[in-house]
């Protein structure tokens, strides 16, 4: 588990203030829809705590498609490929 934790600590980081603010947000359109202080507090909470799980593994996809990404362009960069080439009509 502490592997886990070095390997993804800026995700992690970033999922703990995306959680934050999304209670805080939560709370206050449920208050605001509601008028009930306890309802608010619930909704906030619930919501927010599923929405976190899928932004940990929404970013761990997105880094993923961007270091393939940076790879191939890299290997697009060096490798030769057609220059030099001439097709005769």
């Amino acid at each position: 588990m502490a592997n886990f934790a070095k390997a993804n600590v800026t995700t992690l980081k970033k999922t703990a203030s995306y959680y934050l603010l999304h209670i805080v947000v939560a709370a206050s359109v449920a208050y605001a829809v509601t008028g009930d202080l306890l309802v608010s507090f619930t909704l906030s909470l619930l919501e927010p705590t599923v929405q976190a799980f899928a932004f940990f593994f929404h970013e761990k996809f997105w880094d993923r498609r961007l270091n393939v990404s940076a790879a191939a362009q890299k290997v697009k960069a060096e490798s030769p490929g057609m220059r030099g080439f001439t097709h005769a009509n």
